[in-house]
């Protein structure tokens, strides 16, 4: 099968925060991707044994962005109970969840561009250690291109689309 939705990756070479950033803002152009020009319902078929879908891969990244880059990161409210399921409830709107994900990357890179260096910790410990932005960088893009992954697969499933 033809690759449907393919693009290169970054070629960014200009220094180290401008690589990890532009990495990531890939990954997560690829799982927006995955999701356009699915009906709600494709949006929302569980086509595996998880019950994971296209739009609970978008919910739980976004929650994801705000609790790594918002609160981790910049020190912003975050409860530890948010909800990283991948289930979406059905009265929420695919619009709502997607907004929600494309304002909580905005929110994300606004708290990169602020740290400003790959050595910048963050303001929330994890396990007890201020990471700093080049882990936090790291976790996110590999969480993130992970779920991309997912996404390509339930994608292929509901209309045959392929590609990064």
């Amino acid at each position: 099968m033809a690759e449907t939705q393919r693009e290169p990756v970054p070629r960014v070479d200009t220094g180290e925060l401008d690589v990890a950033h532009a990495f990531l803002k890939f990954q997560r152009h690829c799982v927006l991707k995955k999701a356009e020009g699915l009906t709600d319902e494709q949006l929302r078929r569980r086509l595996v044994d998880s019950g994971t879908s296209v739009l609970g891969l978008v919910q739980h990244l976004a929650e994801a962005e705000r609790g790594w880059f918002g609160h981790h990161l910049a020190g912003g409210e975050w409860s530890e109970e948010a909800e990283l399921g991948m289930t979406v409830p059905l009265g929420r709107a695919t619009a709502e969840v997607i907004g929600e994900y494309r304002a909580a990357i905005a929110d994300s890179d606004r708290a990169i561009e602020a740290a400003g260096d790959p050595e910048a910790l963050m303001a929330v410990p994890v396990d007890g250690t201020r990471k700093s932005l080049r882990w936090l960088l790291a976790h996110m893009t590999t969480e993130t291109a992970r779920h991309a992954g997912h996404a390509d697969i339930i994608r292929e499933q509901i209309d045959g689309a392929t590609g990064r």
